[in-house]
């Protein structure tokens, strides 16, 4: 338990300072139920990214297909190659329903009464550390999939395809693995610029409106201590020498984004208000800091991926910082 320095006074509650130890914690036996069940998803979060960073595409075929629609071996190459890579980008999809559930129980656990945010975070870090673990994988999945405009040639060829080739009566043995209604899903996923983070925004808007018991401040108090304590930790060498990787440094920062993405969107006056408990210039400041090439992305995210920034209510400055 010793990770976690305790809040340093009461009132600065609304921007928590403390070390959250993203490295090593460790779950504690009353987190160890919901700590197995995300970490079963987490496991297979590698090789999600793997999968999408090897993703090429059937570009050529394609074309060459289009360019010849009587050259039958040709359209049968296209075919041949679209296939494995709709049954790929299945596993894509499949695994956002499965960090959706996954994120649900987190969000369970972090907010539940009586505690507050803050003293969830203090006794559940390994939970705390699992979150933080699902917006990194977020976020870099996002990343990867908008530079890959491939996917959605892939999958718009592959509709079109299947549709004719139903006209025509053809044997087509991957509609058992994708049928017209997974076909809808995923074109629907795939349609968004950033699909993962889609999923998340849309699940912690969906816990919400389902646990009407629970006071919405709970979750975004949640969000907001999070976004805090990774802004503190970023900006505070005290902190940062703790870090036993450079990469640490890349985690956390994914992780404020991510927060902060969610919090905007199911909180009704979004992050960027001025009554809003995220410190958002804090927060673009401690990314300017950084080196461009590791923030661009995020700061993109930011811009691009959030409801609010656009707001009348939104400060200047704020939206000055992030043109």
């Amino acid at each position: 338990m010793g990770n976690l320095l305790k809040v340093l006074t009461r009132e600065i509650e609304n921007y928590p300072h403390f070390f959250l130890d993203f490295e090593n914690a460790q779950p504690t036996d009353c987190e160890r139920e919901v700590w197995n069940q995300v970490n079963a998803v987490l496991q297979e979060s590698e090789s999600i990214l793997s999968g999408l960073q090897a993703y090429k595409g059937a570009g050529q075929e394609i074309r060459d297909a289009i360019q010849n629609p009587n050259d039958m071996l040709l359209q049968e190459r296209a075919w041949n190659s679209v296939c494995p890579l709709v049954i790929r980008l299945k596993k894509f999809y499949a695994f956002s329903l499965k960090l959706e559930q996954a994120l649900q129980s987190l969000l369970e656990s972090l907010t539940c009464p009586p505690y507050t945010p803050t003293q969830h975070l203090e006794r559940e870090q390994a939970l705390a550390k699992q979150f933080a673990e699902i917006l990194h994988f977020t976020l870099r999945f996002d990343e990867l999939k908008m530079r890959i405009p491939a996917i959605q040639n892939d999958f718009s060829y592959y509709r079109r395809t299947i549709s004719r080739n139903r006209l025509n009566n053809m044997n087509l043995d991957i509609e058992n693995e994708v049928n017209n209604e997974m076909a809808n899903r995923m074109s629907l996923f795939y349609a968004e610029a950033t699909p993962m983070l889609k999923t998340l925004s849309t699940a912690t808007t969906n816990f919400v409106t389902e646990n009407k018991t629970l006071p919405l401040e709970n979750t975004t108090d949640c969000l907001s201590t999070m976004a805090s304590v990774c802004k503190v930790m970023l900006e505070t060498p005290e902190y940062t020498s703790r870090f036993n990787s450079e990469d640490t440094l890349l985690f956390c920062m994914r992780v404020m984004v991510g927060v902060i993405i969610l919090y905007d969107h199911v909180h009704p006056n979004g992050a960027f208000n001025k009554s809003s408990k995220i410190d958002m210039k804090g927060c673009i400041k401690v990314l300017k800091d950084q080196p461009a090439d590791n923030v661009e992305g995020l700061l993109n995210a930011l811009k691009f991926t959030t409801k609010h920034l656009n707001d009348e209510s939104t400060p200047k400055n704020i939206r000055t910082m992030l043109q």
